[in-house]
């Protein structure tokens, strides 16, 4: 891959409107090699508007020109283009990758985004200690042991964590705990762990343990079974009832692991079945994952795309960003052949070093599984377009309500908490179509010189720094990111506070409201204030009035628990965290010594100097500290 001054070019802006556009790529045509790479569309802020790969650059950009051939999205992205960047690689392969990791890292809004994609939760069993721990893991593997997953959601590995340790008894204590321990914890009197913290079972009989519990997150579960079946009869036979009820109950616990299976095929090991169906211009995409035959769940996705592109194209996408922070299976089963199967199967082979088949079967068992997953995905689809329905429905009513000029598209709701001026949070929660976009919720650390607890005064901070920071990165107004409507939780105190302050910065246009409880906070008797207009109430019983608590309440939550995190952390802190020089091991060795930091801060210097691991510069700084010397 190259990105020297000849290969990864910026052309300068030029023109206007459509023209401008594609005067812009044919300016970049006359110096595009016929080489493999990825182009880059920018808008006049530097934003990227769309990230493609090409097998031959030249070719592929100049189909831009055409402006009449092209359908209207990409029309749009062309009279928004304001610059073009290119970086050539040495095969289209390798163009597509970086596609991929562009598209992850630029979110462009012309291509196909996977918003969602968070990371999965894995069972981790460890390797690096005598008596191997059980846990959940999400994140990167920096920790020697065996992984097994993606699990579909933390719930299904909590109940799978849960089931092992009742069917092979293992630990799920930190190191540290294991290392306290004096006598056993009450898993093990519940029968969900061995206790080989104090010896009740040797570490060689733990080891064969830990080994069941691999071979049955492997797909061997079978062997495991019928292993623990005739240990069992040997037991009943030699008369070890007690043995015998022990080990029926373990296999009882591995037949609820797999109880929460739901669809199992003998021959799917490792694969991931992903369907996916298009309605009203929205697509859904369900992935089910089976790891070691065992089926552990699934998930939906709606990706966001253009309303018209097809869904061979939308699975291409969704697929390259689906895998570009994890490894792929060896199996990938789908109800429609994305488009470039081939050139995209390349590529997540070199990702997983092995190789990856994209297949649609056609009939028998991996038929059905498909099947499966799209009837998951057509019902996932059909529930979202209709609380998109009652959505648009609702913002209608808002607008309807409040005397909007336009149905709002992105509503910003604002609340304050604190404790009697302590440790002071605004937060800011966003409403769109679509539901909450907890994605740009935002949180502000409030330090204003107001008095402590002057609500007013907070507000119009929060107002202060959110709008002129949206002044300096979005200016002309062209990310989506400035509201339609702002509305406060408060009354016509934070109303004009929050006037005020968009006074302040020379805003005008941006619709406030302030929603404050009825009398003895009666929700259902609120009242709504907007500039200029007498306060009102809306029918306790109407959709709108819910809808609008419904945002207030989740700003009011999320203003608690930023505050409340924020309390913790303070209480938390302890006061030798602000002596410089003072790190975790000799906070430990003085907290140690002296029993706590009001301990610490009453010692005399000698007895400072006395403390292990504290030479007497240190002391001198500690004593001067709390003594207010130096």
């Amino acid at each position: 891959m190259t990105e020297d001054s000849a290969e990864n070019r910026q052309i300068p802006e030029a023109g206007s409107g459509r023209a401008r556009g594609v005067e812009v790529i044919a300016e970049a045509l006359k110096s595009l090699p016929g080489s493999p790479g990825v182009y880059r569309m920018l808008n006049r802020s530097g934003d990227a508007l769309y990230v493609g790969k090409a097998r031959n650059l030249k070719k592929r950009v100049s189909a831009y020109t055409q402006i009449g051939k092209l359908p209207e999205r990409l029309r749009r992205m062309v009279s928004e283009t304001a610059q073009l960047e290119v970086v050539t690689t040495h095969t289209e392969v390798e163009a597509l990758l970086l596609e991929i990791n562009l598209i992850k890292r630029l979110m462009p809004r012309y291509n196909v985004l996977l918003r969602d994609d968070k990371s999965f939760p894995y069972i981790l069993i460890t390797r690096d200690h005598p008596a191997p721990q059980i846990s959940k893991h999400r994140g990167a593997r920096a920790r020697k042991g065996d992984y097994y997953g993606p699990f579909a959601s933390a719930g299904a590995v909590h109940r799978t964590i849960t089931a092992l340790q009742r069917a092979f008894l293992l630990r799920s204590c930190a190191d540290s705990v294991f290392a306290s321990r004096t006598r056993p914890c009450l898993l093990y009197q519940i029968k969900r762990c061995s206790a080989p913290c104090v010896g009740r079972i040797s570490l060689e009989d733990y080891g064969h343990l830990v080994d069941q519990a691999r071979d049955f997150l492997a797909g061997r579960s079978r062997d495991v079974q019928e292993r623990l079946g005739g240990e069992m009869q040997a037991a009943s036979d030699a008369l070890d009832f007690e043995m015998a009820a022990a080990l029926r109950d373990r296999l009882r616990a591995l037949a609820l692991v797999q109880s929460h299976q739901d669809i199992n095929v003998a021959e799917i090991r490792d694969a991931d079945v992903i369907a996916a169906c298009q309605a009203g211009g929205h697509t859904c995409v369900q992935v089910f994952f089976f790891r070691g035959g065992s089926n552990f769940g699934n998930r939906g996705y709606f990706p966001s795309h253009d309303r018209n592109l097809p869904l061979s194209q939308v699975l291409a996408g969704f697929l390259a960003q689906f895998y570009a922070n994890k490894v792929p299976p060896p199996l990938i089963l789908v109800n429609e052949l994305p488009a470039e199967c081939e050139l995209l199967s390349e590529a997540l082979a070199i990702r997983a070093e092995r190789k990856v088949e994209i297949t649609r079967p056609t009939r028998g068992a991996r038929r059905n599984l498909v099947d499966n997953a799209l009837a998951n995905a057509r019902e996932a689809l059909a529930r979202r377009l209709a609380e998109n329905a009652t959505q648009r429905h609702l913002l209608e009513g808002v607008q309807q309500a409040l005397g909007l000029e336009q149905v709002p598209q992105r509503i910003e709701i604002y609340d304050n908490s604190h404790l009697q001026g302590r440790s002071p949070y605004g937060a800011m929660v966003v409403a769109g179509p679509g539901g909450f976009m907890k994605s740009a919720y935002r949180k502000f650390s409030i330090a204003g010189e107001g008095a402590p607890g002057d609500d007013y005064a907070m507000m119009r901070e929060v107002m202060t720094r959110r709008f002129a920071r949206a002044q300096k990165e979005d200016p002309d107004r062209e990310r989506g990111q400035w509201p339609d409507l702002v509305l406060i939780d408060g009354g016509a105190g934070q109303l004009s506070a929050a006037q005020a302050a968009l006074d302040d910065l020379g805003i005008d246009d941006v619709a406030l409201c302030a929603i404050a409880k009825g009398p003895d906070r009666d929700a259902g008797r609120e009242r709504f204030f907007l500039p200029g207009r007498e306060p009102f109430s809306l029918e306790p019983r109407d959709p709108v009035l819910y809808y609008l608590q419904r945002l207030r309440d989740e700003a009011h939550r999320f203003a608690i628990g930023t505050h409340r995190a924020r309390r913790s952390a303070d209480i938390a802190r302890s006061p030798l965290d602000e002596i410089p020089g003072i790190g975790g091991k000799r906070k430990r060795a003085l907290l140690l010594h002296f029993g706590s930091a009001k301990g610490v801060a009453a010692a005399g210097l000698a007895d400072l100097e006395s403390v292990a691991g504290i030479s007497k510069a240190v002391a001198k700084k500690v004593y001067d500290h709390f003594h207010g010397q130096g």
